[in-house]
């Protein structure tokens, strides 16, 4: 390869995940994917004992809405909000949550 052709090869490279969240957000799915991982990093982060109780996780911008059958736990999770934002986007390397609503 000429000099010229390798450096306009080097300047053209981009990493497969900086491509892929390009497509992600020109198709408009980024949302959803978050949604996805949010709700797997849901179960993982706080437990099996806990995801027993979780009906439904859903992900409205950066809002977390978690549904719980019991109104103990809810009110239980609801003092520790601020840690349980944290531990999510720990889990999810990235600035995903910023508030939760449980219900």
């Amino acid at each position: 390869m000429a000099p010229k052709e390798q450096m306009m090869s080097r300047t053209n490279e981009r990493s497969l995940g900086e491509i892929i969240r390009e497509v992600l957000k020109e198709h408009r799915l980024e949302g959803k994917i978050n949604e996805a991982r949010v709700a797997s990093a849901w179960s993982r982060v706080m437990g099996q004992n806990i995801s027993r109780y979780t009906t439904a996780v859903y992900l409205n911008g950066s809002t977390l809405r978690v549904c719980l059958r019991s109104s103990v736990l809810r009110s239980e999770l609801s003092m520790g909000k601020e840690k349980i934002v944290s531990m999510l986007n720990r889990e999810l390397g990235d600035e995903v949550v910023s508030e939760i609503i449980f219900s």
